[in-house]
């Protein structure tokens, strides 16, 4: 496939995102590789960032923004999202973090000259810029999948038949989605590459890592364990 002609789609979920999608969308829409869109779905969020979304609309034409009519969760919003993707390439981009400007056309040419399944990047932390993955960036994905996510979700890019062959995120993970997919991914020994250079300014400050620490770790030790998660259980605050 010539990195030319490779389409991307960027998939945004948002849910009250109004203090940071700004940035988020400009850093998609300031890449200096330009053929691909940006899909935003906005997850009924009450904050007004919907209306800031329609701005953005209305600015560039290769956003596409959809809303759901209830909130359904990070999982459920980014199905719809590939669904409706065109892409040969899907790549994340969460509400609340950057994309450096370089970072779809590295991506590209790294899927195209390996011909990748998917492929991440390490990132910065927003307020401290610290490069992660760290230490365990050096140490085999496959290993270092047994004992946490090894990648950046933010940063995922994958081939749009590799994600559908595995029949996207697994919507039982409400939470964890990522490691999940990870760990689909490295079941069906799919080709991938990481790239060294921090690609990515990763907020980790009132995220969902952050606030719902208690039912990430739950999921999470379900992924390790080849557990499905119990869907009703309750998480005290």
């Amino acid at each position: 496939m010539n990195s030319k002609k490779s389409f991307v789609s960027v998939i945004m979920s948002s849910y009250n995102s109004i203090n940071t999608i700004d940035e988020a969308i400009e850093s998609i829409m300031h890449q200096t590789y330009t053929n691909l869109e940006l899909l935003i779905l906005d997850d009924c969020s009450n904050d007004g960032s919907y209306e800031k979304i329609e701005y953005f609309n209305k600015k560039y034409e290769n956003i596409r923004i959809f809303r759901n009519k209830k909130n359904l969760g990070l999982t459920k919003s980014l199905n719809l999202l590939i669904e409706r993707s065109s892409g040969d390439f899907i790549a994340r981009q969460d509400a609340d973090d950057l994309s450096f400007e370089k970072r779809i056309e590295e991506q590209v040419n790294e899927m195209n000259k390996y011909k990748l399944d998917f492929c991440t990047t390490r990132a910065l932390i927003k307020d401290t810029r610290k490069k992660i993955p760290g230490i365990s960036y050096h140490f085999p994905s496959k290993i270092v999948s047994k004992l946490k996510n090894p990648f950046i979700h933010g940063t995922l890019m994958i081939k749009k038949n590799s994600i559908k062959k595995i029949g996207s995120y697994d919507e039982n993970f409400y939470y964890a989605q990522d490691y999940k997919l990870i760990a689909d991914m490295f079941k069906n020994n799919f080709k991938y590459r990481k790239i060294n250079k921090p690609l990515y300014l990763l907020n980790m400050e009132n995220n969902i890592s952050t606030n719902k620490k208690k039912e990430q770790d739950y999921y999470a030790n379900c992924v390790k364990n080849n557990n499905l998660p119990n869907l009703n259980i309750e998480f005290n605050k």
